[in-house]
């Protein structure tokens, strides 16, 4: 059953092209190289195999990912985070200009690596593709107190322009990230001075360190977060429903918790009962790496257009069920394509 009709979908999603978000957070580059088995060579140095790179296709990834999602619904996007003056920083920016967003906010620093996902994709010989292992480059000291000031001043300066602020938390070193204690502090000052405007934060390791703002995030990130223990396999529902009153009493905010093919589970707040949006059922081949980053993209930008916590969850749910089906490319979903995914499953 939906959780709305037709008409209020599309008004949902007519709001979209007037928004303009905030996305704050750990800007990777996707860096996709194509290696074709039947090209290999025999290093004479090493003796080893030596893959041959027939074609790279280069996306951004994590906070980029959920501003391409905010792109595709037809958002405004402005990008707050940092790269560095090498090839990949240069290549990152140029994707985010490419797909429209407002890049002022998005800092260059001479020396510093620019984060990328190097992701080898392996053809074999009879046309089968494997990912080989990911070569990560990424932060790993704490980010410069500097730098810390340049993002809280940018954050002052943007988010007056903006509906509401999306955080993508990335890292996995405590502080490593652009979205370090510092910057904790000034989203949450900013959450206090700024009570209607949505800010949304989607954390992979510290989602217990924010105050004040809707967390976003998966059931295993969740428990970690709540302090509980478990397999986040079982009883997802009720798991999901003890972090949303933990979580949501720490913050006195909504929790939105991803359940994979189960769904969405929204609470408002910790006085308030909970409520299981059921995803979509999908057929074939699927690929949820970027799942997790169109739902904070649908979910935020539904609610900067006024949508109620439940109309967000299920407009995260359909973008999702669109993303999961892209193979290998970091997918999105525009408005047509959630229309008709509507019209596929739901009468209007």
């Amino acid at each position: 059953m939906a959780v709305m009709k037709l008409q209020r979908l599309e008004e949902i999603l007519s709001k979209m092209p007037e928004l303009r978000v905030l996305v704050f957070g750990d800007f990777f580059l996707d860096n996709y190289l194509t290696l074709d088995r039947s090209l290999s060579e025999i290093s004479l140095e090493t003796g080893l195999e030596a893959y041959q790179v027939v074609e790279t296709r280069k996306y951004p990834g994590t906070a980029g990912v959920v501003a391409a999602n905010l792109r595709s619904l037809g958002a405004g996007v402005l990008a707050l985070g940092l790269g560095g003056d090498d090839g990949n920083g240069y290549d990152l920016r140029q994707k985010l200009v490419e797909d429209g967003v407002d890049v002022r906010g998005y800092l260059r620093e001479p020396g510093f690596a620019t984060p990328t996902y190097n992701k080898p994709m392996l053809r074999e010989p009879d046309g089968s593709m494997r990912e080989l292992n990911r070569m990560d480059v990424k932060p790993r000291q704490p980010l410069d107190p500097r730098l810390e000031e340049r993002l809280i001043e940018q954050m002052r300066r943007l988010l007056p322009e903006a509906h509401g602020m999306l955080v993508v938390d990335q890292a996995r070193c405590l502080n490593c990230g652009v979205v370090t204690d510092r910057l904790r502090a000034e989203i949450e000052r900013q959450a206090s001075a700024n009570p209607g405007k949505v800010i949304q934060v989607d954390s992979r390791e510290f989602l217990d360190r924010f105050k004040s703002v809707i967390l976003k995030s998966n059931l295993s990130e969740a428990m970690r977060a709540a302090g509980l223990t478990g397999s986040s396999d079982e009883y997802a529902v009720d798991n999901a429903a003890r972090c949303g009153r933990i979580l949501s009493g720490r913050t006195g905010c909504p929790v939105v918790i991803t359940l994979g093919n189960e769904g969405i589970y929204l609470l408002e707040g910790p006085d308030r009962d909970g409520a299981l949006i059921p995803a979509l059922p999908v057929q074939g081949e699927i690929d949820v790496v970027g799942a997790g980053d169109s739902v904070n993209a649908a979910v935020g930008a539904a609610l900067c257009a006024g949508a109620t916590l439940e109309e967000a969850g299920f407009l995260g749910n359909l973008v999702a069920s669109i993303v999961i089906q892209q193979i290998g490319v970091t997918g999105t979903a525009s408005p047509a394509q959630v229309l008709a995914q509507f019209r596929a499953h739901f009468s209007s």
